[in-house]
């Protein structure tokens, strides 16, 4: 026996057991069950062998900016600045924790997945029934199956009995799967393989024996897993960015470096001397402060979003929301509520409407708009009557939450009923039930005999509507009497309510004498008197469509990529107002999981960028439709909850798991978790996300100035042979302190007016634009100057090189403290903002400024920094700097909006 793949659904039950040489009635014998077992392994997921902890901590300094403050630690070390060169290198090591952490908890997903496979199984062996470890099961094993029981392997179904099974987590389908035993056709997809179980769904309703067909790695679940471990991590558009700006950074700073090497040696300075200074222009060309600021701002929105609901397993995940282009959404549980509902009736010749939201059991019914007394309606409540006692589900409420026992479709029924005032244990009570037709596919219906009176008993039949109308010779009038059937009407109402992506069951009855105290399908073949049409579906949540509402005006496409059937998912999507995305919606609005596996690579990105609907759906298939947007440059964001979400919840550039209905697979795989399982939540992370990226990007127009700024005074001094302006020493204290001080507040500025208003930023778009260039420039080239001219002043007034250096330094702290003010929004005036909104920045200032006080005027400072006390001259020398700073790039934003105005008009 071998366990090469097969198309099981294809095959008779009988083929299937001969193949896989095994009894269907006495099942393996043990010598041969240890034999699997040494063959095939034990029924577990074999764990993708990664980098080792060492390697993947080490990973975390291979990257161009931690090359650089690696660097400058050395550097700082060798200058024998001990707290300095440790505060860097304690920046790195602390970011590479960070960093470590992160990836080890993102490679949980595949334990997470094995994990699902742990429990036990019912089994035949030696023709004795016993339990068994679900690891230990081999293919050819007997396994049974009843309510409640969660699929150990998959299995060709070979004897069931009314058997439902939840396959949400793997197909994405919201009601659980009628299941049969007769082969199927070769090309039917994984979620319409009735005569399949597979292995981690969930058996909801009846009882069935199958027979193992694959184990571990050779299951639907094991290939996931395999999806799973090759999708590629991808790197988000910011580090993307800053390794690119990193490495531009570097190459700068090596060759000014050199040059300013190369000047001071042509000047005849010595070789020390050289080497010093060209240190000096490395340590203030280095942007010290950046990779903590970005690991705290991260950190910052990390907190935000947790109070908005979204706990972030991946910090940059939190930049990656704010330039998301694409939002793949899982439709069960994500846009629905994931609880089926009753929303038209049809009896009487009447349209009935409910509402009311999930199986919360309350809701007005109207007719014609208008709200109606069910009791008025005869048919109406025997039709719903009909629903409640031909019914094996209950409705339940526990810690004040209406949930379902049983069959989701049933519960819907129930509760339909309940908003009539009809109550199940008062109808089971005064009709008590006799004997009953369990649900069969290959009759489409269920049966139950109910007593009526002490002569008349009273049989209710559910089922599909061919099913049922086939049996039916009448219709249930207003008042109940038997009236004509015109079939042809009701199934103009059915194609009406089909067209609206509703689930359709049909619903008759017939009396028949007391003394007949069982039912049988001869007692329904004919003769039924038809009762009405209920019709349901799951139904979307109110938050989700004007959260979508809201990415859409934000530029962001959202797409529907479910398991279910593509009329229910398309009425959903124009429900929500995804129909509105394309212009030709009969074309390209809706495509299923057939028509893609026929796609090639071209075709598939070309309908990934058209569609919106993607229905039925496999996981190699989601992971496709991700890659074949990437593909094209979006920054695809998928959220989903299910086992077969996995895959692709790792290969998007953000993948967004719910956490209440969630699988743990998901989860894992995920870079976010929404704690309320609400799509709404999205868009609030987006914002916040555009926010923090917002934040960063003012960050950077803040501090580089400084860089630059002091990387080119000590160029420009070493090139014309000039003394210093800065030291090394002095230069770290400005970029460390201000950094922490200055640059961080910036972190806590509130969001932008319009925020949500603006298109995605471009994911190749670099992080400053042509004109954040220019005012970085302007300021560094103020910065330079002002320092460079105060220096020389004060050389010129006879005083001391400490009393210039200290001049030169606060030229630079002040003129980035007034500078700030301007990076609070880098288009408007911070006036519009608020000029006291921001708190922690004017603590901030304020901390700055006792501080350099202190830098300027402690004797113990003098010592350590080389830095002399300041008059009042010299002081409003630098105000004066820093106001004049603060006012050109003022005036520069201020003429760039009104040419942008200007544009507008």
């Amino acid at each position: 026996m071998n366990n090469t793949p097969k198309h099981w659904h294809h095959l008779p039950p009988d083929e299937v057991s001969v193949l896989l040489e095994s009894d269907v009635t006495q099942g393996l014998e043990p010598l041969e069950i240890t034999r699997r077992q040494e063959h095939f392994g034990f029924n577990r997921l074999t764990p993708k062998k990664g980098k080792s902890p060492l390697v993947l901590f080490l990973l975390q300094f291979h990257q161009p900016l931690v090359y650089i403050l690696l660097a400058a630690a050395v550097i700082t070390f060798a200058l024998q600045e001990w707290v300095d060169s440790g505060v860097i290198f304690g920046v790195v090591l602390i970011n590479a924790i960070i960093g470590y952490i992160e990836e080890s908890k993102a490679l949980k997903a595949i334990e997470a997945l094995a994990r699902t496979l742990d429990g036990a199984a019912t089994v035949i062996r030696a023709g004795k029934k016993q339990k068994i470890a679900a690891a230990e099961l081999v293919p050819g094993d007997l396994v049974l199956l009843q309510s409640g029981d969660r699929v150990p392997a998959d299995l060709r179904l070979l004897q069931i009995r009314e058997l439902h099974i939840d396959e949400s987590a793997l197909t994405g389908e919201s009601v659980p799967t009628h299941k049969q035993i007769e082969q199927l056709s070769l090309e039917t997809v994984l979620a319409d393989r009735s005569n399949m179980a597979y292995s981690s769904t969930l058996v909801t309703y009846g009882t069935a024996t199958g027979i193992v067909v694959a184990t571990g790695d050779d299951t639907e679940i094991g290939h996931i897993n395999t999806l799973i471990a090759s999708a590629d991590v991808l790197a988000t558009p910011l580090t993307r960015k800053i390794n690119h700006f990193s490495k531009i950074l570097l190459w700068v700073i090596l060759v000014l470096a050199g040059l300013t090497f190369l000047a001071g040696r042509l000047h005849g300075e010595s070789l020390l001397d050289s080497f010093m200074a060209s240190v000096a222009l490395a340590v203030g060309a280095i942007p010290e402060g950046l990779p903590a600021a970005m690991t705290i701002m991260l950190a910052i929105g990390v907190n935000k979003m947790a109070h908005r609901h979204a706990i972030i397993r991946k910090m940059p995940a939190v930049e990656t929301l704010g330039s998301t282009t694409i939002i793949c959404s899982d439709k069960t549980g994500t846009i629905t509520q994931n609880q089926m509902t009753v929303q038209h009736i049809y009896a009487g010749g009447k349209r009935y409407a409910l509402f009311g939201t999930g199986y919360t059991p309350a809701g007005e019914i109207t007719l014609d708009a208008s709200k109606i007394n069910p009791g008025t309606q005869p048919v109406l409540l025997e039709c719903l009557k009909a629903g409640l006692l031909c019914n094996d589900s209950r409705l339940i409420q526990n810690d004040g939450q209406w949930l379902i026992e049983g069959d989701p479709t049933e519960g819907a029924l129930i509760v339909a009923a309940a908003k009539a005032g009809l109550r199940q244990d008062v109808l089971e009570r005064d009709f008590p039930r006799i004997d009953a037709l369990p649900f069969e596919s290959q009759h489409q219906y269920m049966a139950t005999l109910h007593v009526l009176d002490t002569a008349t008993a009273l049989i209710y039949v559910k089922g599909s509507v061919e099913s049922i109308l086939a049996r039916c010779e009448t219709i249930c009038g207003n008042d109940l009497q038997p009236q004509l059937l015109n079939k042809e009407c009701i199934h103009q109402e059915v194609e009406a309510m089909a067209a609206q992506g509703l689930r359709i069951l049909a619903f008759a009855r017939k009396l028949q004498p007391a003394s007949n105290q069982t039912v049988n399908h001869g007692d329904v073949a004919e003769g039924l008197c038809f009762l009405g049409l209920q019709a349901m579906m799951d139904p979307p949540r109110q938050e989700a469509i004007a959260a979508i509402s809201a990415c859409q005006k934000a530029g962001i496409q959202v797409k529907m990529i479910t398991g279910d059937h593509a009329a229910t998912a398309a009425a959903i999507a124009r429900q929500i107002g995804l129909a509105g995305a394309v212009e030709n919606k009969t074309e390209h609005f809706a495509v299923n999981g057939h028509t893609l596996a026929m796609l090639s690579d071209q075709e598939l990105i070309k309908t990934a960028q058209q569609a919106v609907v993607f229905a039925r759906v496999a996981p190699e298939q989601k992971l496709r439709l991700v890659e074949a947007l990437q593909a094209k440059g979006h920054v695809v964001a998928m959220t989903g909850d299910g086992v077969n979400d996995a895959p692709a919840l790792r290969q998007a550039n953000i993948g967004v798991a719910m956490g209440l209905s969630g699988t743990e697979v998901a989860k894992e795989a995920a870079d976010m978790v929404l704690t309320d399982d609400n799509f709404a939540t999205i868009e609030a992370a987006v914002e916040e996300g555009r926010a923090v990226y917002d934040n960063l990007v003012k960050f950077i127009t803040w501090t580089l100035p400084t860089n630059i700024g002091e990387g080119l005074l000590v160029f420009v001094a070493v090139f014309f042979g000039l003394t210093l302006p800065i030291t090394p020493v002095q230069i770290l204290w400005i970029n460390m302190t201000t950094a922490v001080l200055l640059g961080l507040m910036l972190a806590f500025e509130r969001k932008e007016p319009g925020i949500m208003a603006r298109p995605p930023r471009q994911p190749e778009a670099p992080i400053l634009t042509r004109e954040l260039g220019f005012r970085i420039g302007l300021v560094g080239l103020m910065l330079l100057t002002g320092a460079f001219v105060f220096f020389e002043w004060a050389l010129a007034q006879g005083k001391s090189i400490e009393t210039a250096r200290t001049l030169a330094v606060n030229m630079f702290v002040f003129g980035e403290l007034f500078y700030l003010f301007n990076c609070r929004s880098l288009r408007y005036s911070m006036f519009k903002l608020g000029a006291f909104s921001n708190r922690w920045l004017l603590l901030g200032v304020t901390t700055m400024t006792l501080l350099q006080i202190f830098f300027t005027y402690s004797p113990t400072m003098n010592t350590l920094f080389g830095s002399a006390p300041l008059d009042m001259i010299e002081w409003g020398f630098i105000l004066s700097g820093g106001l004049l700073v603060y006012g050109i790039v003022g005036i520069d934003k201020w003429l760039r909006r009104r040419a942008e105005n200007g544009k507008d008009s």
